[in-house]
């Protein structure tokens, strides 16, 4: 088995072991291990299939798409278009620079990462064509929407390179084969060093906070409930 082969199957097992478990439960974990926000990355949320409805959610390891200014001449330029590259079942992370109007995204785009077998796709800028995204019934999460294609002022510069969010409250960093978790809570990114550990926390708290409920409907306080209860939980 190559070196590749044993990457695919370990990030497998990772997205997997993901499933059963919201961004907030990854968050949970995350700041028992003291990553800043719980890997939350603010203001990314749910346009497609619905607008921050249902039960969508994507998981899956970053594939990450860089765009610059035009007028940024030394930045390198890829060969070939990013979205005919996409490795199964990655999550494409596209980041614009900040205060542009105009989309990175567009309902074609989907249509070619959805045959690729895309997990789904966050822009961290705006995107267009939205009916085209939900026809196809794809997964796609960003700041807002527009109507103008990102050609008259902005090309890709890198793919698959450490990416800084575009918030000028939050300092986040997206890596290639981080993990990406999506839901109606936002996007939160696991970093890949921190997987197995976090997995490894999720189930307890889960369990805990579930057993906290169940009490606080039988009329016991928050305060009883949860020191009982997450008192044995794994990083509290």
């Amino acid at each position: 088995m190559s070196n590749g082969d044993e990457e695919a199957m370990a990030r497998e097992r990772i997205i997997q072991a993901l499933r059963p478990f919201t961004t907030c439960d990854v968050s949970d974990a995350l700041l028992k291990l003291s990553h800043p926000h719980g890997g939350f990355l603010s203001n990314l949320t749910m346009w497609s299939p619905k607008r921050q409805e249902g039960p969508t959610k994507i998981i899956g390891h970053a594939y990450t798409v860089k765009y610059v200014r035009k007028n940024h001449g030394t930045d390198p330029k890829p060969q070939g278009h990013y979205i005919d590259s996409i490795p199964p079942p990655s999550i494409i992370f596209i980041s614009s620079p900040p205060n542009i109007p105009n989309a990175v995204y567009g309902g074609l785009m989907s249509a070619r990462a959805q045959y690729s077998n895309a997990a789904g796709t966050v822009v961290d800028g705006r995107i267009r064509d939205l009916q085209e995204h939900r026809d196809l019934n794809y997964p796609v999460f960003a700041r807002d929407v527009g109507t103008a294609s990102p050609q008259e002022v902005l090309r890709v510069s890198e793919i698959n390179v450490p990416v800084r969010l575009q918030s000028p409250n939050q300092e986040a960093i997206i890596s290639p084969g981080d993990y990406l978790i999506g839901d109606l809570n936002g996007v939160v990114c696991l970093p890949q060093e921190l997987a197995e550990k976090a997995i490894g926390l999720m189930s307890s708290q889960v369990e805990a906070d579930e057993r906290i409920a169940e009490d606080l409907k039988r009329g016991r306080t928050f305060g009883e409930a949860s020191r009982e209860h997450r008192a044995n939980v794994k990083g509290a």
